[in-house]
């Protein structure tokens, strides 16, 4: 069976418009015709647009569809993200065993009881922040003075990695996650960033610490490639995503001063509150892509191999069929009493987000945090106004101008 209408073209989305939440248009009119659609990328390749919550799980459960950029058939929305993907592999393109191989190298970080182990000290992080964010002043950009920090000053503890070269990773970060990146530019901030891990891992070899990159470089198993590598991804997803999803956490929570007196009023909603925000936000608002690699059938649709597909989390996360319309609220409307718990805002099956409990953690306290000691928060500028991150594969606020 195949689809029995083109879906429109998939280009880069248009500003949000009224409300900054919601998936891109396109995609959210072509969830609501079906759950798998036929699209074109910006470059007229033809690829296969998921939309529903039962095929995007389906499609990151099934072997047969590659993480692997370099797999025939894997979609790209710009040139520049297709150049860095394809020459310079992190684990999270690639297929098992090499990706298993590798990924136990720094699971054992991210388990649940080492993250819950250090709630104390990223308590410590976020009240210092608030410290230097409120002293001597009632006002501040939220992204730059307080949710970009905190995140970036943990990973790097982490790693490893000394906090004082914060600017450099954060700007080169910035470059390989904006899809307007040329190729020539995506690869020069790619070869700076792992130069600078390789220098730093050289470092750790011969004066180790209690980090992941000390003990990284410490395995017999590991190139030095590898090991930066694994350093460029933990550092780069480590911070940038956090950031971004603490800053429009703040911003949806503004917005809504319903939903924000009730967790105010019962702080133990804190952790379904996160969840919620994560199904309702899903700042990977531009997909997760895909590549078939034998002829796989996916809500009713035979994609066929080389078929490049587009797994879309943020309309997966919006699916009537799993998070109805429950006490009034929809879907699409923030509810902080919803069960949001099978959201796939960290993405689904043996590629999920290694650093979920990590970012789940840092998040309950930073919301918890602010709404408990600055009760006057609120914005310094119409929300009309504000900027978002359009263009980059994690969604976000350029800045948040807010007041207490």
């Amino acid at each position: 069976m195949t689809a029995t209408a083109p879906a429109p073209p998939l280009n880069l989305p248009a500003p949000y418009g009224t409300c900054p939440f919601d998936p891109p248009p396109t995609y959210t009119a072509a969830a609501h015709d079906a759950a798998v659609t036929r699209a074109v990328l910006p470059d007229g390749t033809a690829c296969w647009l998921v939309t529903g919550y039962e095929e995007v799980r389906a499609v990151l459960a099934d072997p047969r569809f590659s993480a692997d950029a370099r797999t025939p058939g894997f979609p790209f929305l710009s040139a520049g993200q297709r150049e860095l993907a394809t020459a310079k592999p992190s684990f999270i393109r690639m297929d098992d065993p090499e990706h298993a191989r590798l990924r136990r190298m720094v699971t054992k970080d991210f388990l649940v009881r080492r993250i819950e182990a250090l709630r104390p000290g990223i308590q410590d992080i976020v009240d210092s922040a608030v410290d230097r964010m409120t002293d001597g002043r009632t006002s501040a950009d939220l992204v730059a003075d307080f949710a970009l920090p905190i995140p970036s000053l943990t990973i790097c503890l982490m790693l490893g990695v000394p906090y004082e070269d914060h600017d450099l990773f954060q700007s080169l970060s910035r470059s390989l996650l904006d899809n307007r990146t040329t190729s020539e530019r995506a690869e020069r901030a790619h070869a700076q960033l792992m130069d600078y891990l390789a220098e730093l891992a050289e470092h750790k070899r011969r004066h180790p610490a209690d980090d992941i990159l000390s003990r990284l470089v410490a395995r017999d198993d590991l190139t030095a490639q590898e090991t930066a590598s694994l350093g460029f991804l933990l550092l780069v997803t480590g911070h940038e995503s956090t950031a971004n999803m603490a800053a429009i956490s703040v911003l949806a929570l503004l917005r809504d001063p319903a939903q924000t007196a009730l967790l105010r009023d019962d702080p133990e909603l804190i952790r379904g509150a996160v969840e919620e925000l994560l199904r309702h936000l899903t700042i990977i608002h531009l997909g997760l892509g895909r590549a078939a690699t034998g002829s796989v059938e996916v809500g009713g649709v035979t994609i066929p191999a080389g078929g490049g597909v587009i797994c879309m989390l943020s309309t997966a996360n919006r699916d009537p069929a799993l998070f109805p319309t429950q006490g009034g609220a929809r879907p699409s409307e923030l509810d902080l009493t919803r069960d949001a718990r099978r959201h796939v805002a960290f993405g689904y099956g043996i590629h999920q987000c290694l650093g979920q409990t990590l970012a789940r953690v840092e998040l309950q306290i930073i919301l918890a945090t602010l709404l408990r000691r600055l009760p006057g928060l609120r914005l310094a500028t119409p929300p009309e106004q504000l900027v978002y991150n359009q263009d980059a594969i994690v969604y976000g606020l350029r800045a948040l101008p807010v007041t207490w």
